[in-house]
């Protein structure tokens, strides 16, 4: 009888494949906080960026295997941050906010000469809907939306 390897590393009988995948979170806050812990704990290599604090997203060593996932949507340096990760490779990038305001991101990038083309690989809004308010909440929905996302999957009940 073969073994199901996916079975067996949820039973903990095999470790879990190493991945190279990263998430990079933009911008220090309490959802940054909590994705970078939850993401670390299911194999992503995590990395902060905050300009703030001197970080670029092109010193975060993007790549194809890269997730971008930023916290907060009213920063100043939003559009550049952005324009940035856009200008490199990366597997996804996303923006937090809520769906009942505009997005502030399209007139930062459409300001800085990004194409619409480009401006529409900006996910937003991001995550799972399950109705996340508190900063461990939404990095969960967020942390399970890539993880479907990655896998070829709708996320929720849907099987």
């Amino acid at each position: 009888m073969t073994t199901d390897p996916a079975c067996a590393t949820a039973h903990g009988d095999l470790p879990p494949e190493p991945g190279r995948r990263t998430l990079v979170a933009v911008f220090e806050s309490p959802v940054a906080d909590y994705l970078l812990k939850f993401a670390a704990d299911v194999g992503y290599r995590t990395v902060l960026v905050d300009p703030a604090q001197g970080g670029t997203v092109k010193a975060a060593g993007l790549d194809s295997d890269t997730d971008v996932v930023v916290t907060d949507h009213d920063r100043p340096e939003l559009g550049e941050v952005l324009r940035d990760a856009l200008a490199e490779t990366t597997r996804w990038i996303g923006l937090m906010g809520s769906p009942r305001h505009a997005p502030p991101h399209i007139e930062a990038l459409r300001a800085l000469g990004v194409t619409d083309g480009e401006i529409g690989r900006v996910h937003r809004p991001i995550g799972l809907n399950i109705g996340s308010k508190a900063p461990a909440e939404i990095a969960i929905a967020t942390l399970a939306g890539l993880i479907a996302d990655r896998n070829g999957r709708p996320g929720g009940f849907d099987f």
